[in-house]
């Protein structure tokens, strides 16, 4: 059997490779990531009150994660460059010191945009680290993960609602 029914990113000879989707049927396709950074609750309220002397954080933060997300193909070695048609990145408080992060990205084409999702999540909570660490060098990223996809041969999926590690 060949080893692309198990692994499609390593050709037969066992060597790495991009899939090749010339065959795929354009669908639409849409990905959610999300994920958090926890921080003093004194950063926390910089932030929110703007204070935080590199500049508005969340709204740099929010550029990153699209930007990031744009560029995932260089990011990412085998990716495809893909043309989203959507990216959003929002901010939500989940306790006084918990910052969640949220990113969706769409397009029309024949490769999902999971790979997107997460690394606009990624940038953003980087970012917001990078902006605060003179503050709190401690701040901690976590819960990175996809919450939902939709499109392609796949289908739709949702993360489950459990509380795996």
């Amino acid at each position: 059997m060949k080893n692309e029914a198990y692994f499609t990113h390593i050709n037969e000879q066992g060597q790495a490779r991009m899939v090749d989707v010339s065959a795929k049927q354009s669908t639409e396709r849409k990905a959610v990531a999300y994920g958090e950074i926890i921080m003093k609750v004194s950063v926390a309220q910089a932030i929110k009150n703007q204070t935080i002397k590199k500049g508005e954080v969340l709204q740099v933060a929010r550029i990153a994660g699209i930007s990031a997300a744009k560029r995932t193909f260089e990011l990412i070695p085998l990716c495809h460059l893909i043309a989203l048609t959507k990216c959003s990145v929002d901010f939500d408080w989940v306790s006084e010191s918990t910052l969640s992060v949220q990113c969706e990205a769409k397009t029309t084409g024949v490769t999902g945009v999971e790979m997107e999702a997460l690394t606009g999540v990624n940038a953003a909570l980087l970012t917001v680290y990078d902006m605060c660490k003179a503050l709190d060098r401690g701040m901690k990223i976590t819960n990175i993960h996809l919450l939902e996809k939709d499109g392609g041969k796949s289908g739709h999926y949702m993360a489950p609602t459990d509380n795996r590690d």
